[in-house]
């Protein structure tokens, strides 16, 4: 990989900025980290990936997703599945289990049967998920559902391991992805569709996490233009009632990510 001096002084100031408390990730502000000078968004997801997390979206919207699910990869699908879970687990160590228990029901909804096709033979064990969720239903303590939290997140990670992954198209995906759930859920600057303003969060997560296990130097920009992007929401989590970082800014770090994913390819 070639390195031209302005991608020397973009590694120089991402690993600046991550080293600083001023970001939201290290700080107590809920403020959103601010973006360089926005550069054109990527091209939106699917219509039918629009709103299609089952917090917020349409009927007719989870209709569409769910067949676009049917056609979906599997680890494309695994990764989708993967940040919701990223979003619940976030929302419930921010102690709001209320919000939290959404997303982590999610794996074994009814309403997103489709994202289950194939993948019990990788692994998934939809009874973790559905203990998880009635535990948090029924108001039982941090302390009772941790061990049922951590066993529901080595289960999505087993999944990613045995899905014989394309990380840098599942990257791609959940970055057209999460750019899409974020214009959903944030309009005029305000959250108005929380599910889809924290899907987008699990999303990023997610992405960066699949980033870290890429074995090659390229990767390493991109694992930090990801680190940047989720330290755009609050470092509490993606909270309801967070400041949002304006969806343009967001569509700009996202733009960032892409130009350095273009490098694994």
């Amino acid at each position: 990989m070639t390195y031209t001096p302005k991608r020397w002084a973009r590694l120089g100031l991402g690993a600046a900025l991550l080293g600083t408390t001023s970001l939201t990730a290290c700080g107590d502000r809920n403020e959103p980290v601010r973006a360089e000078a926005p550069v054109a968004a990527p091209a939106p997801a699917p219509a039918a990936m629009a709103g299609e997390g089952g917090e917020g979206g349409t009927e007719n919207g989870a209709m569409a997703g769910m067949a676009d699910m049917q056609t979906l990869p599997v680890d494309k699908r695994i990764a989708f599945m993967s940040g919701h879970v990223a979003a619940g687990l976030a929302l419930f160590r921010a102690r709001a289990p209320d919000q939290a228990s959404r997303h982590l029901l999610h794996p074994v909804s009814e309403t997103h049967a489709a994202e289950r096709a194939g993948i019990d033979a990788l692994g998934f064990d939809a009874a973790i998920f559905e203990k998880v969720s009635a535990d948090l239903a029924a108001g039982k303590s941090a302390e009772e559902i941790a061990p049922e939290l951590d066993a529901a997140e080595a289960n999505i990670a087993l999944l990613q391991q045995n899905a014989n992954a394309d990380p840098v198209g599942q990257i791609d995906f959940l970055m057209d992805t999460c750019i899409s759930e974020y214009k959903v859920g944030v309009v005029n600057g305000e959250i108005v569709e929380a599910g889809e303003y924290q899907d987008a969060y699990g999303f990023a997560v997610t992405a960066r996490d699949i980033a870290k296990r890429i074995d090659k130097p390229e990767a390493e920009a991109v694992v930090m233009e990801l680190e940047l992007l989720v330290r755009m929401w609050p470092s509490e989590g993606p909270l309801a009632e967070s400041i949002p970082a304006p969806v343009n800014e967001i569509a700009a770090q996202v733009s960032r990510v892409k130009l350095e994913l273009s490098d694994l390819r």
